[in-house]
């Protein structure tokens, strides 16, 4: 991120404007709604500007710019046509400190004026880094769409809930859970669509319950945060993770995913690598009762589907062991999703009547081993076999498959990094998978496909489309 987001208060602030065109004084119109003291210095200036400067809402020198016009000024928006001198002032402005944007100049400015949605105090900002101002003007257009025109009027009235809620909730969590409590319910519908009496009487209601109930129990929200792809993520999930106080987190979630939660909560890595040491399943547990039990939101975020292979179930038993209150969240599984982006039916009527979730670990290999699968039925034609964690035991998942009947001519695939910009698909047949598989590299996450399905890769692929291995259209 090369800019940083700040807004800055100019109230009663010199701010100086050089150049006195069209493109000046739209500058110019945005930051009277600021109430700056606003000095506009060029030598040919629009009669709007000569008509603003006789009403007293600028000073206006028309002449050239001098150094001198920098003193006390706490701001600059540089927009003349002579690029030479926008530089010069520019590079004045760097020696003092005072920040300055260059119309169309990127590279001289030192902040840049993003697309605004004025709705004061509510001011929403769009940028795209000076790249694309079209853009950023288009995405503003539709955000105007969405964002309620009595929004700001809003933000003014919980304002004014503030000094009630602080002499009567007991700490910073009730006031904060109160707050989200109006602006997600009946009392925030009732003052966008204008009832402000019964807003103000709901409000009331919920204030008065809220201070008289008893210190809010903590409780745990199981979410399943998808293959990888942030957009996979379900609307209630986002919404879990904005509420969240406390957030533990799996090594797969990605940052674009712990990007989307509320910036303040607390962020736990309870997950590991392969052959490192890291948080034992009974560590998490006691670790989420702890935090439930201090009255904490948590958000137990895992990557795919918590309930295929992510050990939610057993987490929800010790939660209800515990007392705690729980819920859950489902999420794409990463079968699913990842096949999917690979362009792999997972079943179809002519080549899969049946699909199998086995997980490539096996009893003894670890600490998420499990059981050995039913070969025999994996083996079975007319089935898709998807193998979770299947790249480290590649050779023995081949070998089962094999000498449980399946033909070496059956299609095979592996998806790794699933859903992702790095996403790698490479596709063969049971037999040749495996040297395929080393000639191309790949890491994990990965999960391996076997049966008639894969073959219809190389026709329905649409996601990041470069991929290595055979055809295998003829096979199907």
């Amino acid at each position: 991120m090369n800019y940083f987001p700040v807004f800055f208060d100019l109230s009663g602030q010199k701010v100086l404007v050089v150049g006195g065109g069209d493109v000046a004084l739209r500058k110019i119109s945005l930051l009277e709604r600021t109430h700056a003291l606003i000095t506009v210095v060029a030598p040919h200036v629009a009669p709007e500007l000569l008509a603003r400067a006789a009403a007293g809402t600028l000073k206006l020198a028309v002449r050239e710019f001098e150094p001198a016009d920098l003193d006390g000024v706490r701001l600059v928006i540089v927009a003349t046509s002579r690029r030479a001198v926008n530089r010069w002032i520019a590079n004045l402005c760097e020696s003092r400190n005072i920040p300055v944007n260059v119309v169309d100049d990127a590279e001289a400015s030192r902040f840049i004026v993003p697309a605004i949605i004025d709705r004061d105090p509510v001011l929403v900002a769009v940028s795209t880094g000076g790249t694309a101002p079209v853009l950023a003007r288009r995405l503003r257009e539709r955000l105007e769409a969405l964002i309620p025109a009595r929004i700001g009027e809003l933000a003014s009235w919980l304002k004014a809930l503030r000094g009630a809620s602080r002499r009567k909730l007991r700490d910073s969590d009730e006031r904060r859970r109160f707050f989200e409590a109006v602006v997600d319910g009946p009392a925030a519908r009732r003052f966008i669509d204008g009832d402000s009496k019964g807003a103000v009487r709901i409000a009331q209601q919920l204030l008065a319950t809220t201070s008289s109930a008893p210190r809010a129990a903590g409780d745990v929200t199981l979410v399943g945060a998808g293959p990888g792809d942030p957009e996979l993520l379900t609307l209630k999930a986002l919404r879990a993770l904005q509420d969240a106080d406390v957030i533990l987190h799996d090594r797969l979630v990605s940052s674009e995913v712990l990007d989307l939660a509320r910036r303040d909560a607390a962020r736990i890595c309870v997950g590991k690598a392969a052959g490192q040491v890291g948080s034992t399943q009974e560590e998490i547990n006691a670790l989420l009762i702890e935090l439930a039990n201090q009255g904490k939101r948590v958000v137990r975020l895992k990557g795919g589907d918590p309930f295929v292979f992510g050990r939610g179930g057993e987490e929800l038993q010790a939660l209800a062991k515990a007392r705690i209150n729980f819920s859950v969240v489902p999420g794409i599984t990463a079968a699913v999703g990842a096949a999917a982006y690979a362009g792999i039916p997972l079943t179809h009527r002519d080549f899969a009547h049946s699909v199998s979730f086995v997980t490539g670990h096996a009893q003894g290999q670890g600490e998420a081993a499990g059981p050995e699968p039913d070969w025999r039925a994996l083996a079975m034609p007319g089935a898709t076999a998807v193998f979770y964690m299947g790249l480290a035991r590649l050779d023995h998942i081949v070998e089962k498959l094999l000498e449980h009947g399946a033909s070496g001519e059956r299609p095979a695939g592996i998806i790794a990094q699933g859903t992702t910009a790095n996403q790698r698909v490479i596709t063969a047949t049971l037999a040749t998978i495996r040297g395929v598989s080393s000639a191309a590299g790949l890491e994990s996450p990965a999960l391996l496909v076997v049966g008639d399905v894969v073959a219809l890769h190389s026709t329905l692929a649409w996601f990041n489309t470069a991929s290595t291995g055979v055809d295998l259209s003829r096979t199907a």
